[in-house]
């Protein structure tokens, strides 16, 4: 069974201290970690940062903060659902985590993602590639350990499970090893014409990595911990694996991101009923899955004249995969909470999902008008990162600017202080920067 107490300790106790801790229950913890995480500035700005559309093309569309809201949604579905399959099994219930704990950890997972949607983030590696790296998830657990407002020292002071289940990736940047293209060859460009040799890897950043050694994971044996941050063989860019919670967070968001963006994309007329036959209903048709019972049902109402029938068929497809949901054990580690795993029952129903999330990645995000707007979004990064960076103390705010004379590594805090810009606040900038005829000293940004 979990030690819950050392799981709901935080690295710094006394922060605590004004919290109204009468009444209190094992869950009082992941409610206190809940409302800070909804409470906070970088949870607010995922209203005005791109999931997948533009922001500003319409109010319609998923952005980043309802993408983490339905996410969160989502990890509660799984859990009660698991809670339904494992009801007579005390050792499973007790490793499933509660609503608040799971709740967190999804409405979080995105914190750290900035403007732009993925091209964003390319773009702030490229920036940073000889200064540490950048990469979403990484930055989440900068900000909710470090960055954010409510401690000095310690950012939200999350508890630990939320902390690790926000570690979906728990090997640092630097263990990747990887050889990037000498940005020497590229100084005297803007832009490089192609930013695809900068993705980062799946990782969390060398400047927390030690917080998730010496204290996120202390519960964990030496042997465990060690295996745990082994990077796949296979995919050499993504750790081997991931903790209980962390696969409860990550398959809430494969099925938001290939179900619920497909909604968006099918509202905009975005794809066709032909596309989604050919390219989805026949593929699942040759997978063995009880999906294939109701998938004509689901295609007429996903294609209906009306959006009731729309959500209907949206409902039905994510009630289908929420009551595929198992927990596995993989026979690896000694703790309970990286050797289970949440998964989807029988492979073939992963492959179901995969089919539905390629359809949406060849349909709506690779085409050219989103690629565009990806390419528009990495060069007002890559630009931003150029001039701040050069001209730090004529150009950032005061309080940043603080921070970048006391920081060893000044371009960490350039980074910082660019990752938390929402798609709007980067773009006034970049034009009252470049544009000539923009921009005034009345101008709020």
């Amino acid at each position: 069974m979990l030690d819950h107490n050392l799981l709901s300790e935080r690295v710094n106790p006394d922060v605590s201290k004004d919290e109204d801790w009468n009444s209190i229950s094992n869950d009082t913890p992941y409610q206190i970690d809940r409302a800070r995480i909804i409470h906070s500035a970088s949870f607010r700005r995922l209203q005005a940062k791109t999931q997948i559309l533009g922001i500003g093309d319409s109010d319609f569309y998923r952005t980043r903060l309802t993408h983490s809201m339905e996410v969160a949604q989502l990890g509660f579905g799984i859990t009660e659902s698991l809670k339904a399959r494992y009801k007579n099994d005390p050792l499973l219930l007790d490793l499933i985590p509660s609503q608040n704990a799971i709740e967190s950890i999804c409405l979080a997972h995105d914190i750290g993602h900035p403007a732009f949607g993925h091209g964003g983030e390319v773009a702030l590696n490229y920036c940073m590639v000889n200064d540490g790296g950048f990469e979403g998830n990484g930055q989440t657990l900068r900000i909710v350990s470090k960055l954010a407002e409510y401690t000095p020292e310690n950012g939200m002071n999350l508890t630990r499970r939320t902390l690790l289940g926000l570690i979906k990736y728990p090997v640092p940047f630097s263990k990747f090893k990887i050889n990037y293209p000498s940005k020497e060859l590229t100084k005297n460009l803007v832009l490089p014409l192609q930013l695809k040799d900068y993705q980062p890897p799946k990782c969390i950043l060398d400047t927390e990595a030690d917080l998730f050694t010496t204290w996120v994971s202390n519960i964990f044996s030496s042997n465990d911990l060690k295996k745990f941050m082994t990077i796949n063989t296979e995919k050499r860019t993504k750790p081997k694996y991931t903790s209980f919670d962390s696969s409860i967070m990550e398959l809430a968001d494969d099925i938001s991101y290939g179900i619920h963006d497909l909604e968006d994309a099918v509202a905009l007329k975005l794809i066709t009923e032909k596309q989604w036959r050919d390219q989805v209903v026949k593929k699942i048709e040759n997978i063995k899955v009880e999906l294939n019972n109701d998938l004509e049902n689901i295609t007429k109402l996903l294609f209906g004249s009306s959006n009731k029938e729309r959500k209907h068929a949206i409902s039905k497809l994510i009630r289908y995969f929420l009551k595929k949901v198992y927990i596995y054990k993989q026979n690896i580690f000694e703790h309970e909470l990286l050797d289970y795993n949440v998964v989807l029952e029988d492979e073939e129903n992963t492959e179901a999902l995969e089919v539905i999330k390629d359809f949406v990645i060849n349909n709506v995000i690779r085409q050219p008008e989103i690629q565009i707007l990806d390419y528009k979004g990495q060069q007002i990064v890559v630009e931003l990162f150029e001039v701040l960076s050069n001209n730090p103390n004529n150009l950032l705010p005061q309080s940043t600017l603080e921070q970048y004379k006391k920081a060893e590594n000044k371009n960490r805090v350039i980074c910082d202080y660019i990752s938390g810009m929402t798609d709007a606040y980067a773009s006034r900038l970049y034009h009252k920067l470049f544009t000539p005829n923009m921009g005034s000293v009345f101008d709020r940004l």
